[in-house]
């Protein structure tokens, strides 16, 4: 009996990109991208190279956290109403303004108070590309299980990010000047703002909404408060990890590896995303989502049996294996809960809220290892983790009824 040809079976990213413009939208956003992993940990080094102080550097890096988070929401809501390239253009060259001003003034040894009016001002008009490519796949895509594939691709370049940034971070700034990550983050951040925008194909048209519709924050469509707060934990872990890994690795004698520690926390969620993202799943999302944050609270705790800096990457090679997938379902369950209209907006408040949370861990983890050291500040991490798990725990029937019946 002949033998039945099976043909090859293709790779779902290889033809994702194969999308027309898909590949250029992708790949600026990507190096749009870059400065979320470059400037809180440049400026973590930046400040505390130049001061001295963990805690001083925490506090600066939780300002410009802290206006990205807040106003990125604000940007995302300018660009649904008016498009990516009229609000993206003018944010750019605020952007090179603020990062500017905070490099000179840090070099000039200027007080505190007056890093922070530069670092609120190079935060607040970053935006958030992750969610601007996101909104350009889902008007490219309109099917289903392309689009989580998308997704998980972008989430898997978020990770690609983290894993390139802390490095080339953490290099600049140790071997070159402490300054230097800034710089050449305000250098990406232009660059590729601008071959973003320029992309006119592919950007998404403007939806005008009923009035009746736009009422409502998008913040405030049911199931979001939920997602807001989970994500703000995981921003938590994350800002945290930026300063206790550069600790932990300063009382071990060698902060240049730093960055290449937290670049293997990034390795574990890459790897993690793209298999997930090969995949099609038929279970429901908010029960996968529930899995990934009960299973990222262990995870996280393995932080507290690290001695020494292979332990440490090895533990968050692991925890890092269930980033991806969450982040990935719980997109997917944001754009399932709020109208097209809505959809930027919805997608920036993921990472607004992972902004929220970073701000505040950097500050929450500064302060614990200039009181007790970088063991004590891993504690930071572990209660945020632990948090989430037990949230989404408590409110997976409303995340379900939510999903079941969505905006």
């Amino acid at each position: 009996m002949p033998a039945t040809h099976v043909p090859p079976r293709s790779n779902p990213y290889v033809e994702l990109l194969r999308t027309p413009g898909a590949l250029k939208f992708s790949a600026a956003g990507a190096l749009a991208r870059l400065p979320m992993s470059m400037v809180g940990i440049g400026a973590v080094l930046m400040v505390q190279g130049l001061y001295d102080s963990y805690a001083m550097a925490g506090r600066v890096a939780a300002v410009l956290g802290l206006a990205q988070a807040f106003l990125a929401p604000q940007i995302a809501r300018w660009v649904d109403r008016h498009g990516q390239r009229r609000v993206l253009l003018p944010a750019l060259l605020v952007t090179a303004v603020g990062l500017g001003g905070l490099v000179t003034a840090a070099v000039l040894g200027a007080p505190e108070w007056v890093l922070w009016p530069f670092a609120a001002v190079a935060g607040g008009s970053q935006g958030s590309y992750g969610s601007m490519v996101r909104a350009r796949w889902n008007n490219a895509l309109d099917d289903a299980r392309r689009l989580h594939t998308a997704y998980s691709l972008e989430s898997s370049i978020d990770e690609l990010v983290y894993i390139v940034g802390p490095v080339l971070a953490t290099t600049l700034a140790t071997a070159v000047a402490a300054p230097s990550a800034l710089v050449v983050a305000g250098v990406a951040a232009v660059a590729g703002g601008l071959l973003f925008v320029v992309q006119r194909a592919t950007e998404p048209d403007v939806v005008v909404p009923d009035t009746e519709v736009r009422r409502r924050p998008v913040v405030l469509v049911p199931g979001m408060p939920v997602l807001v707060l989970v994500f703000v934990a995981m921003g938590v872990i994350f800002g945290s990890m930026e300063v206790v890994t550069v600790a932990f690795a300063e009382e071990l004698g060698d902060k240049g590896a730093s960055g290449l520690v937290l670049a293997v926390f990034a390795l574990g969620s890459m790897v993690a995303g793209l298999v997930y993202g090969a995949r099609h799943f038929t279970s429901p999302a908010v029960r996968r989502f529930v899995i990934g944050m009960v299973a990222l609270a262990p995870g996280v705790s393995l932080f507290l049996l690290a001695h020494s800096l292979w332990t440490l990457a090895g533990v968050m090679f692991v925890a890092g294996l269930a980033i991806a997938p969450t982040v990935i379902t719980g997109n997917g369950l944001v754009q399932d809960m709020v109208a097209r209209h809505q959809l930027t907006e919805a997608l920036t408040w993921v990472g607004t809220s992972i902004g929220i949370g970073a701000s505040l861990g950097a500050s929450l983890a500064g302060l614990r290892v200039d009181q007790a050291g970088a063991d004590a500040g891993f504690l930071v991490p572990v209660a945020a983790a632990w948090f989430a798990a037990l949230l989404t725990l408590v409110a997976s029937g409303t995340l379900r009824r939510q999903a079941a019946a969505p905006e």
